[in-house]
């Protein structure tokens, strides 16, 4: 794992939890990292498609895969997960998403607002997810804006 991964996997009891509830047989992870969701999605799913666009990530989430013996589970794509959805057809039963909060300030803030973390405003990625499948499963921070969740839908752009 790199020194990134330390701090930004999942716990695995957590990403656990969100696998059992996200089964299915084919699931994106859109946001994969060094593999901390996605292996344990690929304990319940016949299919993980795992994007992420930084290739040393890809490279230390297939090693995490093997080890935990579910490599054979899981693809790779080096890409951006909006890219993606623009350029792929896929008909996905689940997308997962747990994108970068933008590191541990969040913490000090009151609300965070979907239009102001990273990688772009997450309303948008919400929206193209929901496109794609009404499964959405989004681990965002605590303190995340709830009532602008509830006000994305899928096609308004």
């Amino acid at each position: 794992m790199d020194r990134e991964g330390w701090f930004s996997a999942t716990p695995e009891t957590i990403s656990r939890y969100h696998a059992e509830r996200c089964a299915c047989d084919l699931v994106i992870d859109g946001f994969a990292g060094v593999g901390g969701n996605t292996i344990q999605l690929a304990f319940t799913c016949e299919r993980v498609i795992a994007i992420d666009m930084d290739p040393r990530k890809l490279d230390l989430l297939m090693h995490n895969a093997r080890i935990y013996g579910v490599a054979d589970r899981i693809e790779c794509l080096l890409q951006d997960f909006c890219t993606f959805l623009r350029n792929n057809h896929v008909a996905a039963d689940v997308i997962f998403l747990s994108p970068p909060w933008g590191g541990p300030s969040y913490l000090s803030q009151g609300s965070v607002s979907l239009h102001e973390l990273p990688p772009e405003n997450w309303a948008t990625l919400l929206r193209r997810a929901l496109e794609v499948t009404p499964n959405v499963c989004l681990f965002a921070p605590r303190n995340i804006n709830t009532e602008e969740l509830t006000r994305v839908r899928p096609g308004e752009h």
